[in-house]
C-alpha cells in the first residue's frame, strides 16, 4: 500500500507556473472541441500547419479515371508519403488496407456523373458510416453559382451540423463549373461563402493574380485542389506559389498519379509544402528520385 505521507510530502503544485492554454496553430480553430482539434491536428501537420493530402476520390463522377484504374496498384506506393488521404468510402473498403495510418478525409457527398448537371449532389453518406470508417473529416462538394447551388450549400450545412455533434470536421470542395470564371473575385466569394457556412477548412483552386487576397479573406485554412494534369514544374511552381501567398496546403491527384513517377512527384510536392523548398530544387529532387527508380538504385 502507498506510504500516505510520503505522497502528500513530494507533490508539486508549481504555484508559481501558470497552465498553459495554447491557442491553436491553425486559424479559425480556436472555439473548436479537443476532438475536432485533433482531427484536424492529424490532417495539418503541427509542425507547420499544413498538409499534402493525396485526393483519390474522382472516381465517384468519373468513373475509372486515368491513373485510378487499380488504386490498389496505382495509389498503395503513394499512401506513405500522403499526409491525409482523400477518398469514397466504397473505395477504402475494398482497396484500401485499415492498417494505413494516416487520416482519411471521407468524400461525403455525390449523386450525380459526368454525363449531368455537376452541381445536382446530395449528401451520400451519413455520420454513422463516417465514424465507422473512422475518417478525420468529411468533404462536401459545393457549386456556388451553380444549378443547384442552393441544394450544395444545404448539404454542407447538414455535413457540418452532423460533423459537430461528433466532433468530425468538415472540408468544403469549391467546384468550379465551365461557365464559372476561377478568379480572385469569384473564389474569394465561394470560399468565403463555405466558411460562413461551417467549413472547418476549404479546397479551392489556385489563381494567377490575387490568391493572396482568397486566403486572406477566408477565416479557415484552404489547401489548393491540383486541377487539371500540368507539367511537373509548372505543378511544383503552382504549389510553391499557393503556399507563399496563404495556402495551408494541397490537395492533389491527377498531377500526382497521373506523373510519369508518381512516387517522385508526392515526395517533390512534400519538399515544398514542408520543406519550403523552391520550384527548381524540388523539381530537382523529382528527377532524382525518378532515376533511381528506373536504375533500380532506390531506396
Amino acid at each position: 500500500m502507498a506510504d500516505l505521507d510520503s505522497v502528500q510530502e513530494t507533490k508539486n503544485f508549481y504555484i508559481n507556473v501558470p497552465q498553459e492554454s495554447a491557442a491553436s496553430y491553425l486559424k479559425g480553430s480556436n472555439s473548436l472541441d479537443w476532438g475536432m482539434r485533433n482531427r484536424l491536428a492529424r490532417i495539418f501537420r503541427p509542425e507547420d500547419g499544413r498538409t499534402v493530402m493525396l485526393a483519390v476520390d474522382h472516381g465517384y463522377f468519373q468513373g475509372p479515371t486515368s491513373g485510378l484504374e487499380r488504386i490498389d496498384i496505382g495509389i498503395r506506393p503513394l499512401i506513405p508519403y500522403a499526409d491525409a488521404l482523400m477518398v469514397t468510402r466504397g473505395a477504402l473498403r475494398s482497396v484500401i488496407p485499415p492498417e494505413i495510418s494516416i487520416p482519411v478525409v471521407l468524400r461525403c457527398s455525390g449523386g450525380q456523373s459526368i454525363l449531368k448537371e455537376l452541381s445536382n449532389e446530395r449528401v451520400a453518406v451519413n455520420i454513422e458510416d463516417a465514424l465507422r470508417i473512422n475518417t478525420a473529416a468529411q468533404a462536401v462538394q459545393v457549386y456556388i453559382g451553380g444549378i443547384h447551388e442552393h441544394e450544395s450549400i444545404r448539404n454542407l450545412v447538414e455535413v457540418v451540423d452532423s460533423g459537430n455533434r461528433f466532433g468530425v470536421p468538415t472540408m468544403a470542395v469549391t467546384g468550379v463549373g465551365k461557365e464559372l470564371v476561377r478568379d480572385a473575385r469569384y473564389l474569394g466569394l465561394a470560399t468565403r461563402i463555405c466558411a460562413e457556412m461551417g467549413a472547418h477548412f476549404v479546397k479551392t483552386y489556385f489563381c494567377e493574380k490575387n490568391f493572396s487576397h482568397v486566403a486572406a479573406g477566408c477565416p479557415v485554412p484552404l489547401v489548393i485542389a491540383g486541377g487539371k494534369k500540368l507539367s511537373e514544374p509548372a505543378a511544383l511552381e503552382m504549389a510553391h506559389r499557393a503556399i507563399n501567398e496563404g495556402a495551408a496546403g494541397v490537395d492533389m491527384g491527377r498531377n500526382i498519379f497521373q506523373s510519369d513517377a508518381p512516387i517522385a512527384m508526392i515526395q517533390a510536392v512534400r519538399a515544398v509544402v514542408h520543406d519550403n523548398e523552391s520550384p527548381q530544387k524540388a523539381h530537382d529532387l523529382f528527377l532524382s528520385i525518378k532515376t533511381e527508380m528506373e536504375t533500380g538504385t532506390y531506396a
